[in-house]
Formats: structure tokens, C-alpha cells, sequence
């Protein structure tokens, strides 16, 4: 048997986890990001190794490994302007202040994943980003036959671009081929 329970969260819900984050930001401003990742993992490790977590918890430490992911990854290369925006989110895990603590069985985590659900919402432009980067370079990889690690994200922002070039030139193409033919009169081309 499942049960299935919604948790509709009100703005001034939703303002005290942001409210949580900036503090736990603000506590953790001077770490090192090695140290935040590290917290980020002791949280997956902790939630994970008592193999009592809910399917929710489970799926948000997923989010939670794919951020670290993100940052890690050498060939994606993170900017700098997401790099923090992911260090920032990642500062919460950090902070040993929780709203549940971690210790209550069947809750303790709870906090955690409601607070992953919301940063990778907010990360979502970042994270849909670093997926295709992610499925390209397999599918390329594959395709060259090399290693994934020799791709990087120049690799994937030129295939982007050519991508985009032949999408362009298909549409001048068809447009050219379909109406009047010939030139269209403020034609320059």
C-alpha cells in the first residue's frame, strides 16, 4: 500500500526556506567550495546509507548528485555566474541547523529534499543545460568512439552552432522554394 500525500506550501512557506538558504549562505560565505561539496555528500551519504528513505528523498538526492556533478565535471566547464548560483544552493547542506533534524526516522530528511526540490527549480535553466551537454557527449562519444571525458563544451556549443546554421539554411531553403520563385525583391543575396 502507498499513500500519497500533497504538501501545498504558501508564499510565506516558501520564504522560509528561502530565508533558511540565505542564512546558511551567509554561514558558509567563507568555505571553500570543496567544503560545501563535501557537506552536499555527507548528506547523501547520511540519507542514503540508512536505506529507510522515501522514494521523494531518494529521487531529490539524485538532483542533489547531479549538482555536485555539475560542478565537478571538467568538460562542461561551468561558468562562474552558475558555479555560485549551485555553490550558494549547495551551502544549505552545510548549515548543521536544519528544519527536521536529520536524525528523526522517516522525516528527518524531508527538510533537505523539500530544499533540493526548490533549488533545482530555481536551477532548472543551469540543470536542463548540463543534461544536453551530458547526452550529447555520450551520443558523440559513442559516435567517435572515444571517452566521454575527451568532449568538452566547445565541442557542444559548436555542434550547437551547426546545428543552428543547417536549421537556417533548411528554412531559407523551403522559403526560397515555395512562393514566387526567384528572389524576393529587398533580396540582397
Amino acid at each position: 500500500m502507498s499513500l500519497r500525500i500533497t504538501l501545498d506550501f504558501s508564499e510565506k512557506d516558501l520564504e522560509r526556506f528561502r530565508d533558511m538558504a540565505r542564512k546558511a549562505m551567509d554561514t558558509t560565505r567563507d568555505q571553500e567550495p570543496k567544503q560545501i561539496i563535501a557537506g552536499a555528500r555527507k548528506l547523501i551519504e547520511e540519507a542514503s546509507g540508512r536505506g529507510k528513505s522515501s522514494e521523494f528523498v531518494r529521487g531529490r538526492l539524485d538532483m542533489l548528485r547531479m549538482l555536485i556533478d555539475m560542478l565537478e565535471d571538467e568538460g562542461w566547464g561551468m561558468q562562474e555566474v552558475g558555479r555560485q548560483r549551485v555553490l550558494a544552493a549547495l551551502a544549505y547542506f552545510n548549515d548543521p541547523h536544519d528544519l527536521i533534524p536529520d536524525n528523526i526516522p522517516g522525516l528527518g530528511f524531508l527538510d533537505d529534499a523539500i530544499m533540493i526540490e526548490l533549488m533545482t527549480r530555481e536551477l532548472k535553466p543551469e540543470i536542463e543545460a548540463y543534461q544536453d551537454f551530458v547526452k550529447y557527449r555520450d551520443a558523440e562519444a559513442q559516435r567517435r568512439g572515444m571517452k566521454p571525458e575527451e568532449l568538452n563544451r566547445s565541442d557542444f556549443l559548436k555542434s550547437r552552432e551547426q546545428a543552428l546554421l543547417s536549421r537556417m539554411r533548411r528554412r531559407r531553403r523551403r522559403v526560397r522554394g515555395g512562393g514566387g520563385g526567384g528572389k524576393s525583391p529587398i533580396s540582397l543575396f
